[in-house]
């Protein structure tokens, strides 16, 4: 009697293929509520998938597999369900929430009644180990079908050679936003917030934006300093530069109560400044002024409008906590001019130009006023920069860097800008990690909620071998400048404090949401390939330092060995190790 067998049926299918995030760890932490919250999302997923004319074919684990007759249907089931997640997940503690990767390809498979085979669930699989917790990578077969039928955008990662897989990959990563839902509004802080706009320059002058973009940031810093206070940094509240502005929205994307804003024209040897404070959420003028003096007299324009908005919001504030933070930082005004226009090149381009430009000012404003100490401290920033970003720094300019930041923090000791610059310079340049904790220290005892401040604090902290204190840093200041350019950054230094610390699946979050802030920026990229050894994920990590082979070519483990001053030895020769392991070379 013949054996009744059905064949197996080749077709081709677009297969989503989903996996939780450090799913390990959510069970050693709490078994039962992550085995709840995994029961939650799997009834999620059948929901989803049926709702988008697909069936999930198989659940082992923390694993999830499902296959659809349209890859447009695969990918709008993966971005509902990552919508839906992330919502549930805003309501949840960090360490608890339950995150998926997901991977989806349109590919030849073959299907029987035991489940579903072949190349195309292999790539799915392997585009899924390749995204980012929350996030969705996609094959070219994919992209090709739905790149002009969604309103999203792509990022072409290239050619992935991936585990098991005899071809190398084409990879598209979804765009962050097609992800991620509107940010909820920012929690108010528990003291008087305000974010400071940067003033309309009135001058008919656009090379005089400088000049009031940098008073403007004398009154942030000058607020800031008040201990009493919550300032958004100016990183954050100059995103809004140009731009017709709801003060409402501005109120719920910075999570402040009030917004100060305003225009400056400069004439001559005249200056007149209009500025007016408005509450946030019902949009009331709580109270406007005007001031005019000559260019001689700025600073004390900027500590009236500073004692205005104090007395506006917290009449009972104590003159001794704003005389404590009021600075004249030096007599002469053609050198303040300089710094200025210093700061602005330092602060808006990253190239070579730009830093010998900075260098030139800050050498005309210290020999127009030698103890100008804020001067000598942005110089011995724009050295570290030279040596860390800029192609290196000869050994002259690093020993001049070294110098200027010693005599700035001998002659000053009340300005927390000042301190915390020259510490971070004095970090990176010569490893001095005692001179600039004790620089950062007192920076902080000063004025404890300064982004700027907080971000040198914390790197210096993770160079001194101290990644709690670093991480607690690093977060303070995203929550005080949440919309900041310099994002990437401020998370760069969150993920390497994370894995000092051993806490390898927080870091590789942390640094592969600092390489979507910027895809161009390398740093981060190493520290998501040592996260990803630590993590056992070699294949994976191997891939990452192709794509560090690629923004860097001239990199080298032994040339960042010696470049980066860490105290804590046995971390750097791990990293190191970590980095070779991937195939980086010596």
């Amino acid at each position: 009697m013949a054996t009744d067998r059905t064949e197996p049926e080749r077709k081709l299918a677009a297969i989503l293929a989903a996996d939780v995030v450090g799913y390990s760890r959510l069970m050693q932490a709490d078994d039962q509520a992550t085995l709840a919250a995994l029961t939650k999302s799997r009834a999620l997923f059948s929901e989803k998938v049926a709702n988008h004319g697909g069936r999930i074919v198989n659940a082992p684990g923390d694993s999830i597999l499902s296959e659809f007759a349209s890859a447009l249907n695969a990918v709008q089931c993966a971005l509902d369900i990552q919508r839906m997640l992330l919502e549930r997940n805003a309501a949840l503690p960090e360490p608890i929430r339950m995150q998926f990767r997901m991977g989806v390809n349109l590919g030849d498979v073959l299907v029987d009644a035991a489940g579903i085979y072949g190349d195309g669930v292999n790539v799915a699989a392997r585009l899924e180990s390749l995204a980012a917790p929350g996030g969705i990578c996609i094959s070219r077969s994919v992209h090709e079908q739905v790149k002009n039928r969604l309103q999203t955008s792509f990022e072409d990662l290239g050619e992935q050679t991936v585990k098991n897989i005899a071809e190398p990959v084409r990879v598209f990563r979804m765009a962050l936003e097609s992800v991620v839902p509107s940010s909820p509004a920012l929690q108010l802080p528990d003291k008087p917030s305000l974010a400071v706009l940067p003033f309309e320059n009135l001058s008919g002058d656009r090379e005089q934006e400088y000049f009031a973009d940098g008073v403007v940031d004398d009154i942030i810093t000058a607020l800031s300093r008040v201990k009493w206070f919550f300032v958004i940094a100016r990183n954050s509240s100059f995103t809004y530069k140009g731009k017709a502005v709801d003060i409402k929205q501005v109120g719920r994307e910075l999570g402040v109560r009030y917004v100060l804003e305003g225009s400056l024209r400069k004439a001559g040897n005249r200056v007149r400044i209009t500025a007016q404070l408005i509450e946030a959420e019902n949009g009331r003028h709580v109270w406007a002024d005007r001031f005019e003096g000559n260019l001689e007299d700025i600073f004390d324009l900027q500590d009236r409008i500073t004692a205005s908005v104090v007395g506006a919001i917290e009449p009972n504030l104590r003159q001794a906590e704003f005389d404590r933070a009021r600075k004249r930082p030096t007599a002469s005004l053609q050198a303040y001019d300089y710094v200025l226009r210093a700061w602005q090149n330092l602060s808006t381009t990253s190239s070579r130009q730009g830093n010998d430009e900075a260098l030139r000012d800050l050498r005309r404003a210290i020999e127009l006023d030698p103890d100008y100490s804020a001067a000598k401290a942005l110089y011995a920033w724009a050295c570290q920069l030279r040596k860390s970003a800029l192609g290196g720094a000869t050994e002259a300019e690093t020993d001049d860097g070294l110098r200027m930041a010693r005599e700035a923090l001998s002659a000053h000791h009340d300005d927390p800008i000042t301190l915390a610059t020259a510490g971070w310079a004095l970090c990176w340049l010569g490893a001095r990690h005692d001179e600039a904790t004790d620089a950062v220290d007192r920076a902080l005892t000063l004025a404890p909620n300064i982004a700027s401040v907080l971000n040198h604090a914390g790197w210096v902290r993770f160079y001194a071998g101290d990644p709690a204190s670093a991480i607690e840093m690093f977060q303070r200041a995203m929550r005080l400048s949440p919309l900041d350019s310099q994002m990437a950054h401020l998370l760069t230094g969150l993920a390497f404090s994370y894995l000092m610390a051993g806490r390898y699946e927080e870091s590789l979050a942390a640094a592969q949401r600092a390489t979507r802030e910027r895809p161009d920026y390398v740093t981060p990229n190493r520290a998501v390939l040592v996260s990803l050894v630590e993590l056992g994920r070699l294949e994976e990590a191997k891939v990452v330092a192709q794509r560090v082979r690629e923004l860097a070519p001239q990199f080298t483990i032994s040339w960042w060995m010696r470049s980066n001053p860490f105290k804590d030895q046995a971390f750097k020769t791990r990293y190191a190790a970590a980095l070779r392991a991937a195939g980086l070379p010596d």
